[in-house]
């Protein structure tokens, strides 16, 4: 069984790039502007164009579990990178997570354990 959440977007192809600066694989299904998809640590993510798409409305939420969150703060921070990251913290349930907020405002929460060792 798989999880593959769809985010509404406003642009396709800027969806598309966005993802492509934060290391996940892309593509428009079948080369079109209708569909798109990216891939990246077991997180796979559909994108669907609406005409309508207002952000405040539209906005989806998935969490991407990884083995070092400061690590993908690191890289999602790096000059160039759209949208917004939030800085990592420490959670009371054990998990050290941040937050990136695409230009549609759709989020990914990323975290990864703290050790117990």
């Amino acid at each position: 069984m798989r999880f593959e959440p769809i985010f509404a977007v406003k642009d396709l192809r800027r969806s598309l790039e966005h993802y492509r600066s934060l290391g996940f694989r892309v593509k428009a299904y079948a080369g079109g502007e209708d569909y798109g998809f990216a891939v990246r640590d077991g997180l796979s993510l559909h994108f669907a164009p609406r005409q309508d798409y207002d952000p405040k409305r539209d906005a989806s939420m998935a969490y991407l579990h990884v083995e070092d969150a400061d690590a993908i703060f690191a890289e999602w921070t790096k000059p160039g990178i759209g949208g917004k990251t939030l800085p990592v913290g420490e959670m009371e349930y054990r998990m050290r997570e941040g937050m990136h907020f695409d230009p549609d405002n759709n989020v990914i929460r990323f975290g990864s354990e703290i050790s117990t060792e």
